[in-house]
């Protein structure tokens, strides 16, 4: 349980930077730990690890005193001190690392689940002062910086993004120049994510309502709840609601890649984790995931993680 202490920090942290938590968060919510830090007016850094008590929804609000603001979401990015008990589900139901990136102003609902233990690690930043950094590559993300616009996007993480995250998150801090250290991390850790979204095709970026959020969502949620077979775009496009070409526009904007390549990566990430974490042997892991042919699986778990799953696994021996 987080301290009384501990509690006061939070909240003057979120009312310093005016962002409205909201009293059903934290009525609902169980606080593992916290650290926050504030740069303002240019950003701000929160690390929380919670469990949910009870489901909720809250709509988020901008933080007031960061103007133009752009949210760094990132998920399930750092190490759980609990030990597990038991083996994980083969269909785990904690969602793989991600990070999701939109404009404040952008209506936007959570939705929390009883029992569920969330990690997260948020920035939130003037996008002025994000451009200073970039500086001229900054022309590769225009969507970022034209006010108004309704972009959301959601990138796996990087083992750099990762172990940047753990640095932040799980290290001890240091004695002195804290603040110093962690403004520096958090420009590392951005750094490793537009290199990450540097590799991304350029395209241009259409505004997204309430609805296509939704909407695109579910296409993924689709994907993602059956690796082991394909989902017929013909299903994908009733769950949308939407044409083919609309769909698949939306999807690679949010995502970053097309439906299948999303499916094909999110299929080796879980082989990964299966070998990783079940310690499954490779031909279990192949038909796990529906492979007939384990060359085949080989080849395609080797694009998508780097290296031959036969190397994988003995990697982790």
């Amino acid at each position: 349980m987080m301290t009384e202490r501990e509690g006061q920090n939070f909240l003057q942290f979120a009312h310093k930077i005016g962002y409205d938590i909201g009293e059903r968060m934290a009525q609902n919510i169980e606080v593992q730990f916290q650290k926050n830090f504030d740069f303002l007016p240019d950003f701000a850094l929160f690390i929380a690890s919670y469990k949910v008590k009870k489901t909720f929804s809250r709509h988020t609000t901008p933080p007031k005193h960061i103007q133009n603001s752009i949210r760094f979401f990132f998920h399930n990015a750092f190490d759980d001190d609990e030990p597990t008990k038991g083996k994980r589900k083969l269909k785990t139901q904690e969602k793989p690392p991600y990070v999701r990136v939109f404009p404040s102003e952008l209506p936007y609902t959570s939705v929390f689940r009883s029992n569920s233990h969330v990690k997260v690690v948020s920035v939130f930043i003037s996008a002025e002062y994000l451009k200073s950094f970039l500086k001229n590559d900054a022309e590769h993300f225009p969507f970022f910086f034209d006010k108004g616009s309704n972009f959301l996007i959601e990138e796996m993480m990087t083992d750099d993004i990762l172990r940047t995250i753990n640095d932040i998150a799980r290290k001890e801090e240091p004695e002195a120049l804290n603040s110093y250290y962690y403004k520096l991390k958090t420009m590392e850790l951005l750094f490793y994510l537009f290199q990450s979204l540097n590799k991304r095709e350029q395209s241009v970026h259409q505004k997204l309502s309430s609805k296509d959020i939704k909407a695109i969502y579910s296409v993924r949620d689709k994907i993602i709840s059956s690796l082991d077979k394909p989902s017929a775009i013909a299903t994908l496009k009733q769950i949308a609601g939407m044409n083919e070409l609309k769909m698949r526009q939306l999807f690679t904007q949010v995502f970053g890649m097309g439906i299948y390549d999303y499916y094909q990566h999110s299929r080796m990430k879980e082989a990964a984790r299966l070998l990783r974490d079940e310690q499954l042997s490779v031909s279990e892991v192949g038909y796990q995931m529906g492979f007939e042919n384990l060359s085949h699986f080989s080849r395609v778990f080797e694009k998508h993680i780097g290296k031959k799953p036969k190397k994988y696994s003995k990697e982790l021996a």
